[in-house]
């Protein structure tokens, strides 16, 4: 009797062991990375930017399927200005425009790197009359063709709350608003809404993430994904409400934790 008991109980062990095991292998894990699968070409990338010095900046939380001309197109549209490079007469201006309180929605924006080069192009939409207060994304095309055939652009936004001086380059610039999920749902949502784009979906980011620090040391939070927008080609209106492509249930319930998570520690 005692045989027959220890060998049900093992049977029974056996049996957990042997379900836990299927359902991580073929129900969590696959739903964990099935999002990732939209643009594979990304997966293996350390979603995070530095400065010139290798200094770990902003994370990247936003992409866009698109050519060049799709996503100039696509910026014009939501009402977004191309930023200046920066030069003595950008930067003077760019003071003037905040101590003096003066438009300049073409402000630059100081350079961040991805995949060893700096951004290929970048945006700003004034929240204020100076430029001391704006939202603002930095783009790198990182792939010619992506999943589709298309060109895949990553970028960081972020909201910047006003200016500070550089502690690298003495130069001023901006600091940023912690939340930066709240910028990259404000940037795709913008899009949207002038119609240029066509459907939107997760991708893993840099993770969950409480208590980064971007290159200036400034403070950020953010769930760790990145929204991806397929957009409409060169401008054209969207011919309805773009296609929002769900992500993985498991996803969600995460990002539900972290959010209130977040909530809870501020």
């Amino acid at each position: 009797m005692k045989m027959s008991t220890a060998w049900t109980r093992n049977l029974w062990v056996l049996g957990v062991l042997i379900s836990i095991y299927v359902l991580i292998a073929y129900l969590v894990m696959p739903a964990t990375w099935a999002r990732v699968e939209h643009e594979p070409g990304l997966s293996k990338r350390a979603m995070v930017t530095s400065t010139a010095q290798g200094i770990p900046g902003d994370a990247i939380n936003v992409g866009l399927i698109g050519t060049r001309e799709d996503v100039v197109s696509a910026f014009h549209a939501a009402g977004w200005y191309p930023a200046d490079p920066i030069t003595l007469r950008t930067s003077l201006e760019i003071i003037g425009s905040v101590l003096l309180d003066r438009s300049y929605k073409e402000a630059p924006v100081s350079p961040l790197y991805f995949d060893g080069r700096r951004e290929d192009l970048a945006f700003e939409s004034t929240a204020g009359k100076s430029a001391d207060r704006r939202q603002h994304v930095r783009l790198w095309l990182v792939l010619e063709n992506g999943a589709d055939g298309s060109p895949v652009w990553l970028g960081s936004a972020s909201f910047d709350s006003g200016v500070t001086l550089s502690r690298d380059t003495g130069q001023v610039t901006h600091k940023i608003a912690p939340n930066i999920d709240e910028e990259r749902e404000r940037l795709i949502a913008g899009l949207n809404n002038a119609r240029m784009v066509l459907s939107m979906y997760q991708i893993r980011g840099v993770g969950p993430t409480l208590k980064g620090r971007n290159g200036e040391g400034d403070p950020y939070y953010t769930d760790g994904e990145i929204w991806v927008a397929k957009l409409v080609a060169a401008g054209q209106k969207a011919p309805a409400a773009a296609q929002l492509l769900p992500a993985p249930v498991l996803i969600k319930m995460k990002d539900k934790i972290f959010s209130w998570g977040a909530s809870e520690g501020r």
